[in-house]
């Protein structure tokens, strides 16, 4: 499972206790706001994208944000087209629900952070399944996520 993966994965940073299992589903941001306690702008939701390469890009937004395609379009010099169920699982190893920047062995996926995040002093990110979270700050989320930069590409926050 790839729960199992992320808590291996936060072994090196001793984080791999603080992931949080539910009873219930947080596979949506609502739900995981629910789940977690919080507003739903905490959720840090994944979204996946095509690259114009053989890969794919994450980007880690807050929950009440949505991408500007505008935006998207001038910082990625791309049109934004997310990701199929299938694909999303074969470039992160995480299903729809459960996905995260986290525990990614592809090499071809590329991770972002957008600015939406830094409002909060800590936010929480998926953990590999449709019911686990870990609550982080951001400059964690960031590292641990191996994001290559803070990227503006999203509005209505």
């Amino acid at each position: 499972m790839a729960i199992d993966k992320v808590r291996e994965y936060f072994k090196k940073w001793n984080k791999d206790s603080d992931i949080l299992e539910f009873s219930i589903s947080s596979a949506t941001v609502e739900l995981a706001a629910e789940a977690v306690g919080v507003i739903p702008a905490r959720i840090a939701k994944t979204l996946s994208f095509r690259d114009n390469n053989d890969g794919c890009m994450l980007i880690v937004t807050a929950g009440d944000a949505k991408i500007d395609n505008s935006k998207f379009k001038q910082f990625f010099k791309m049109k934004a087209r997310m990701l199929t169920a299938d694909e999303v699982l074969y470039y992160t190893g995480h299903a729809i629900g459960g996905v995260c920047p986290f525990a990614i062995e592809n090499p071809n996926v590329k991770t972002y952070c957008d600015i939406s995040l830094k409002r909060f002093e800590t936010v929480f990110p998926a953990c590999g399944s449709s019911n686990s979270a870990i609550e982080l700050t951001c400059s964690e989320l960031f590292e641990y996520s191996k994001a290559l930069e803070w990227i503006d590409v999203c509005k209505n926050w």
